[in-house]
């Protein structure tokens, strides 16, 4: 066992015991891992930092909950995910389109003289942007698939699909980022 995930369990055991501190340091150790991860799935800031602190508040209450079959920040990043899709499909049914998602952004396409890194960080950027703009059960999908890491099952499950269904998605959802990047890079 490693001496990160020995010090991990230790901050969890301190934390059932009331600790505030263990809860602190819990917090700052994963607080930017779970903040990029809701951003991924829910495109705002705010947005993302409220589902955060919510899923660090479920995490810390439903505590004695966690069996360590997974890792603590396995754990952890599961509930920030259902959170994050939760508060997605509920923005989804109350709102409208939002303006930013229709009106056509112009990109600063004067590349020139970028070195190899800035080239290399400006089209990883437009593959995120184009990522972003596709369907959402696809975007989302995506996210976890090639980003987080989760495999076909674990996707069925936390968007509650089948399998099969998860994986003829996945599939669409590349060859449709795939034709628009085509466009883009």
């Amino acid at each position: 066992m490693s001496q990160k995930s020995e010090h991990t369990e230790s901050l969890v055991e301190a934390c059932l015991q009331g600790k505030p501190s263990a809860q602190l340091a819990l917090y700052n150790q994963y607080y930017k891992a779970m903040y990029n991860t809701a951003l991924r799935i829910v495109k705002h800031t705010a947005e993302a930092e409220d589902i955060m602190q919510e899923s660090f508040l479920n995490a810390f209450t439903k505590l004695h909950t966690f069996k360590g079959e997974v890792s603590f920040g396995a754990w952890l990043k599961k509930i920030v995910i259902n959170n994050s899709i939760y508060h997605y499909r509920k923005q989804q049914k109350n709102s409208a389109v939002a303006i930013e998602d229709v009106v056509y952004k112009v990109k600063d396409n004067d590349g020139i003289g970028l070195e190899d890194h800035g080239f290399t960080e400006l089209k990883a950027q437009k593959v995120m942007d184009t990522m972003n703009s596709l369907k959402d059960n696809y975007r989302i999908s995506l996210t976890l698939h090639l980003i987080e890491g989760y495999d076909y099952e674990e996707i069925g499950q936390i968007m509650d699909i089948s399998y099969a269904n998860c994986r003829t998605m996945i599939s669409r959802a590349k060859t449709s980022l795939r034709k628009k990047l085509i466009n883009v890079l």
